[in-house]
């Protein structure tokens, strides 16, 4: 066993693979999309993309300019640490924590019910979603006690094909306009408007997550601090493409007027069948929809590596207790991390499965969009995180960096935070008097201050551990010398 991440072994383009594949292209036009049409009744998604796009490529200025001043797997938690405190910044991991989970174990219900749905059309099998579900947590599960440069070749792979078919259909969808002529109606303020503005936002949060994931995996990372920095600007360019025009072409072939019905209607086999009724080639859309099977399997990887990293990240600096903090010899998989998040999506599986609540809905879009507004709250904590920071010592970074685009991401981060919370319901499909709408953006309160109250517990009965909170692979060397029974003074 070892304290320390394997070293040296993901390029630019490996990182670049979690990142995109933790997106999953096309589960998120094939799945999340069409879902979010149907439920939250509004088409301008293509919009919504490029707008966010942009608040986050200004968050990621700064975001960046933190990774090459700490490298650590925990990533947001590390930033808001060393940015605002060692107290918000266990607080940070815990709502980290929860999201991270609740869009890997979301993943597990589209899964379940896509390939249910699939085998029950093309070979009349009557299979359950969360046999299916079962199947593709126990791939994840031992993929994720594997070398982690093992699990880059398998999702680079698997995000090449996907990437594939989406360009294929794009094509295929804008030689096809509903009505004769292409539209850019999804691209125009109207069609993005009215209360459901923020569940629109928020979803098309939920779609991007996973390209923040590069400092995650920095310390297992070549040439860090350019790797980092070029994964994260890559990857978020390359998901702005291709959810904003795919998105954009399905509604030039569907037809605008037409998107929310036919969501409603078919839900996320409608992509296929609408690519099935302008291509002669039947066996293109079969391809398709097991590639969307396999896009989920990937994307649910990709959550489960990070989750695992942010686990071994706490563990290693006993902020969580130190087995999750030592990893395999032969792999430098993080083991223990690892078969915990396994538990998790194990315990939920059954937990659905049991209680007979729907796959697709309830586990997979309301998880996983509630999962997108915990990163959410991530991103703009540790916006504020970055200002902090360098505002204490610029350490070379230039205004824009450290200060203007930070700033000016926080004013459009908060802008979507409030246009969420306020019309959450909108989000989940439900109606405006459900709990729900509530209950569920509360949860990150409780464990934000159930992070923070642990912190200042540790503060007071183990300061050496406190002491390293944020410090990332320097803690296990702090620690060594320490967990003898020293009991130091520490500062915050």
């Amino acid at each position: 066993m070892s304290q320390a991440l394997a070293r040296d072994r993901l390029g630019v383009l490996s990182v670049i693979m979690f990142a995109l594949t933790a997106a999953a292209p096309l589960m998120v036009v094939g799945a999340l999309v069409t879902t979010a049409w149907g439920a939250i009744g509004v088409t301008g998604f293509p919009l919504g993309f490029v707008l966010m796009a942009a608040v986050l490529a200004l968050f990621s200025f700064g975001y960046v300019a933190m990774s090459r001043q700490l490298t650590n797997a925990g990533a947001f938690y590390s930033y808001i640490a060393q940015g605002l405190g060692k107290p918000f910044g266990v607080a940070g991991s815990f709502v980290a924590l929860l999201a991270y989970n609740m869009m890997q174990v979301g993943l597990y219900g589209v899964f379940g019910a896509a390939l249910s749905d699939l085998l029950k059309a093309k070979f009349d099998l009557g299979v359950e979603w969360w046999v299916l579900a079962l199947a593709l947590w126990l791939f994840v599960a031992i993929m994720g006690l594997l070398r982690v440069e093992v699990n880059s070749r398998v999702l680079a792979v698997l995000l090449a094909a996907e990437i594939v078919v989406v360009v294929v259909f794009d094509v295929v969808f804008l030689a096809n306009p509903n009505g004769g002529s292409i539209t850019v109606d999804t691209f125009t303020p109207s069609s993005l408007s009215g209360p459901a503005v923020g569940a629109v936002l928020v979803t098309c949060i939920t779609a991007f997550v996973g390209f923040e994931a590069a400092p995650v995996f920095s310390e297992e990372a070549k040439r860090a601090g350019t790797t980092v920095a070029a994964a994260t600007f890559l990857g978020l360019a390359v998901m702005t493409v291709l959810y904003a025009l795919t998105s954009w072409a399905a509604s030039v072939t569907i037809g605008p007027a037409n998107l929310v019905d036919a969501a409603k209607q078919q839900g996320p086999d409608l992509i296929f069948n609408t690519a099935a009724g302008h291509l002669n080639s039947a066996w293109i859309v079969d391809v398709a929809h097991a590639l969307l099977l396999t896009s989920i399997a990937a994307g649910a990887l990709s959550y489960h590596n990070t989750v695992t990293r942010y686990t071994f990240a706490l563990g290693r600096e006993r902020v969580l207790p130190a087995v999750f903090g030592r990893t395999r010899a032969r792999s430098g998989a993080p083991q223990a991390a690892s078969l915990a998040q396994s538990v998790v999506g194990l315990v939920v599986i059954v937990a659905y499965a049991v209680a007979g609540w729907d796959p697709l809905v309830r586990l997979f879009f309301w998880m996983g969009t509630t999962g997108g507004l915990g990163i959410l709250f991530l991103i703009t904590a540790t916006s504020l995180a970055v200002v902090c920071y360098f505002g204490r010592d610029r350490r070379g970074e230039n205004p824009w960096t450290w200060l203007l685009s930070p700033v000016l991401a926080l004013l459009g981060l908060g802008y979507v935070i409030y246009q969420a919370l306020a019309n959450y319901a909108n989000l989940l499909g439900v109606e405006p008097t459900s709990g729900l709408r509530w209950q569920l953006p509360l949860a990150y309160g409780v464990v934000a201050v159930a992070g923070l109250l642990w912190a200042l517990a540790m503060r007071a009965s183990r300061p050496h551990a406190y002491r390293v909170v944020g410090l990332g692979a320097k803690a296990a060397g702090v620690l060594a010398g320490t967990d003898h029974g020293s009991r130091e003074a520490v500062s915050r």
